[in-house]
């Protein structure tokens, strides 16, 4: 190649370093999509609920959904151990409900795409459960909200992000550092007197179990260029996780109920 020809041509290049490859073609990868018929269900059942609530306080002078439904430690004790599902779907004012909403209409739909709606639901469930029993342990204060399945919501985020970040690549990282931040604020907001923190911390922790053993875990499916994102988790699996989670804490409840009874 003659030196004084600048910019070289192709043919130049190639005579000094081979053919150069073509670059590789874009390749689009389709991902499962669900439509968040879950998410939206569980907003419509909450703010039913507090309509309901508002409409007891309105005719009878008293919120009688909140009285039957929220977590009163007393009442468990006594053998109401639907109270510590019931809660999630009650709220105690306009401003709890709107931002508690909120947080599910943002968080919810992307989750359940990934989820699916059936092991979305349980995750919720899971969640708001495991969020209620660690508020019947360590707190005496009556309580009520679906922030502990939301926070269950959060720790799925968090985990789904991590073990999935071979795939998802460096998004992986701002999710987790974002959810991070967001669960770190509200667990600061929760020091304040009449929030229920420890309600949030179980319904993170209980969000996190489950999406350990029984979230997805993607792989790409397929043969180049046509790729698919696919979850090898077994659904059977997913079961016993949920089953699981709720299971150990059911028990957990149980032998403090025992213990508050001193029968031990």
């Amino acid at each position: 190649m003659n030196l004084g020809d600048f910019p070289p041509s192709r043919s130049q290049l190639d005579q000094v370093s081979g053919v150069l490859p073509p670059s590789p073609p874009a390749v689009m990868v389709r991902y499962p999509q669900t439509k968040p018929r879950v998410t939206y269900l569980l907003m419509g059942i909450c703010i039913a609920v507090y309509l309901t609530q508002m409409a007891s306080e309105f005719l009878l002078g008293t919120d009688l959904p909140a009285l039957l439904g929220m977590k009163i430690n007393q009442a468990i004790l006594s053998g109401q151990v639907w109270r510590f599902l019931t809660p999630m779907f009650l709220h105690g004012s306009i401003v709890h409900i709107a931002f508690n909403m909120y947080a599910l209409f943002i968080f919810g739909p992307s989750l359940e795409a990934r989820f699916g709606s059936g092991r979305f639901l349980l995750l919720f469930l899971v969640s708001g459960f495991v969020g209620n029993v660690f508020s019947f342990i360590f707190s005496e204060a009556a309580s009520l909200g679906s922030s502990t399945a939301i926070f269950g919501l959060l720790g799925a985020e968090m985990v789904f992000s991590y073990r999935n970040q071979g795939l998802l690549g460096s998004g992986a990282r701002r999710v987790l550092i974002n959810v991070l931040t967001v669960a770190g604020i509200n667990l600061i907001i929760g020091l304040s007197p009449g929030i229920d923190n420890w309600g949030h911390i179980g319904g993170l922790v209980g969000g996190s179990l489950f999406t350990w053993f029984g979230g997805p875990l993607l792989v790409l499916d397929g043969i180049y260029p046509n790729l698919t994102v696919a979850d090898r988790r077994e659904s059977r699996t997913v079961f016993l996780a949920a089953l699981g989670v709720g299971g150990f804490f059911l028990a957990l409840a149980a032998f403090w109920m025992i213990l508050r009874h001193g029968g031990l």
